[in-house]
């Protein structure tokens, strides 16, 4: 693989143990100058023959497969399809869930030298008109439906009210979107400053924001994240996560390119058959959730089948519990590596090795990877904290966002004046850069993975009939990692409180599965603070005292977030 010269930068880890929480950029390893496009032409040349892609059924038929040749031969023929469309660095969006045009879909768009726009599948018609207004996308793919949704239709009721719009493509015309116009080289690509993608994510307040990444971030943060995992040229790496999430489209599916191996990707999370998938494919690399880990143990416990040994299990996005990594590693006989990181970051920023301790596996989210430098400061001094004291993570390098697309304001609340990016999650940092994870600043709720902005959830409910006022924080879960739960004051006049199936049915119609709340509580009065803000700190703990009245039956209402 073709790498750039070392950075100069006077940033070096060294071996010397820290003296307080900064760890400075390791750049003893030189970057890689490809695009995501320029890497699977160099692969495909490589291992011609060589199955790049695999996909599994969520109907049950067989899997499907297509060699480096052929995956490139796709993406090249879909390329030139969108090049007939638009132009060099348009924004092109694919909203889908888990099928085999999706990384195809990728790797079509950076052969093209535009940007992809990845959306959830589950946003319903505001949330994709925002994401496709707020990202100006010129052409859309979509797919018909997903799990009983009516995706097309969503499409036909937005399309009209958004002029940035040129095309929209539906995945049944996949055949429709070949052409013939010529391609843009690695070169053009670069010269233009081509992003690769455009991610959204909740914010503590307002609408998703569209985060910009690079070319650069999402092939190396792919890159380090697998060397430092030791992974071997070739390997399979199964993923049953969704593609549009930057573990889906970065880890699992640019990790493997990089490594010159097959990506196997599942249509549908079901953890029986990604326990058969990974009988099928000895010393595999399972990308993971802990949600994901939690329900394959529970199968693999009870399935009678024989062992199945894999060479690494890789997982993050919400906390893991110590547990969870010990009772895997026990049961696929394998190293779980752990991570922390967020889509600003290209996703990954800190990550456990392999001559890491049992304690360190299980404690800490690892060092920082190459070309990154990581601190953890005080929240309202912003001077860096010593060792072992808890702030506000921190991170700069070369895998942070280019910016929030369209809006210089938020990006300036998030990457301060010296290049720093403020996470607002809270850590802290021992001697050797290891990071523990200790709660987080912001309000964001982290389910089963997903990031969920309270305030647009809020703002909805007080819209609706029998709701004063509401608060929404995320509580417990042993399941998801963390639930919604929002908390409702009543009007005056109907102090019994809203009908829970009628906020639910209405939260169906305008919300995304996994932001609507599983739990519901009324009260008569929030904590505030001395300057009137809801203490939600306060409110998780009334709630975990049982102080609040609950209005449902116990049980998550929401839908599962592995789309």
């Amino acid at each position: 693989m073709q790498v750039l010269p070392a950075s100069s930068t006077p940033e070096s880890s060294g071996d010397p143990l820290l003296t307080q929480s900064l760890r400075p950029a390791d750049t003893t390893l030189p970057l890689s100058p490809h695009t995501v496009g320029s890497l699977l032409r160099e692969v495909a040349a490589e291992r011609p023959g060589a199955v790049a892609l695999k996909t599994i059924p969520d109907d049950g038929s067989a899997p499907r497969t297509w060699t480096y040749t052929e995956l490139l031969a796709e993406a090249e023929s879909i390329a030139a399809g969108i090049r007939e469309r638009v132009g060099l660095a348009a924004r092109v969006a694919l909203w889908a869930p888990n099928i085999p045009q999706w990384p195809m879909t990728e790797y079509a768009a950076a052969l093209a030298g535009v940007t992809l726009v990845a959306l959830n599948p589950a946003l319903r018609a505001e949330e994709l008109a925002h994401a496709l207004r707020t990202s100006e996308a010129e052409l859309l793919l979509h797919a018909d439906r997903s799990r009983g949704y009516d995706m097309a239709e969503v499409v036909r009721a937005v399309a009209p009210g958004l002029p940035h719009l040129r095309h929209v493509v539906p995945m049944t015309d996949w055949e429709s979107l070949r052409g013939a116009a010529p391609l843009p080289s690695a070169e053009q690509i670069a010269e233009a400053a081509v992003p690769a993608q455009i991610q959204f994510t909740s914010g503590t307040t307002g609408d998703p924001k569209a985060v910009l990444l690079s070319h650069q971030s999402v092939v190396n943060v792919a890159r380090l994240t697998f060397e430092g995992l030791g992974v071997r040229e070739g390997a399979t790496v199964v993923s049953p996560l969704p593609m549009f999430h930057t573990a889906g489209c970065v880890i699992s599916c640019l990790g493997p390119l990089w490594s010159k191996g097959t990506f196997v990707m599942l249509e549908r999370f079901d953890p029986k058959v990604l326990l058969t998938e990974l009988q099928h494919s000895p010393e595999a690399v399972l990308t993971s959730v802990p949600t994901v880990l939690t329900a394959l143990n529970s199968v693999a416990r009870v399935s009678g089948a024989a062992p199945v040994q894999l060479s690494a299990v890789l997982t993050g996005a919400a906390p893991v519990r110590s547990q969870l990594i010990t009772e895997t590693e026990e049961l696929f006989s394998t190293t779980v590596f752990n991570l922390y990181g967020q889509t600003e970051l290209a996703s990954v920023v800190t990550l456990t090795r392999p001559d890491d301790t049992a304690e360190y596996k299980t404690s800490t989210v690892g060092r920082p990877l190459p070309h990154v430098a990581c601190k953890v400061v005080d929240p309202e001094t912003g001077a860096v904290q010593p060792l072992g004291v808890p702030g506000e993570i921190c991170a700069r390098g070369y895998q942070q966002l280019l910016a929030y697309y369209g809006d210089p304001q938020a990006t300036a609340q998030k990457v301060d004046a010296d290049g720093w990016l403020h996470t607002g999650d809270l850590g802290s940092m021992d001697d050797t850069g290891a990071v523990r994870i200790e709660g987080r600043m912001s309000d964001v709720i982290i389910r089963g993975g997903e990031n969920i902005s309270p305030g647009p959830v809020e703002n909805f409910l007080c819209t609706l009939s029998g709701v004063r006022d509401a608060v929404v924080v995320g509580v417990p879960d042993e399941w998801w990692g963390e639930s919604v739960a929002a908390v409702l004051l009543p009007p005056a006049d109907h102090p019994a409180g809203p009908d829970v199936d009628l906020l639910v049915a209405r939260c169906r119609e305008r919300l995304s599965p996994h932001r609507i709340p599983g739990q519901w509580y009324l009260a008569e009065a929030l904590p505030l603070t001395a300057s009137g803000k809801v203490q939600k700190f306060r409110v998780r703990e009334l709630i975990a005292q049982a102080a609040l009245r609950r209005l449902d039956v116990p049980g998550d209402t929401s839908a599962g977030y592995l789309h």
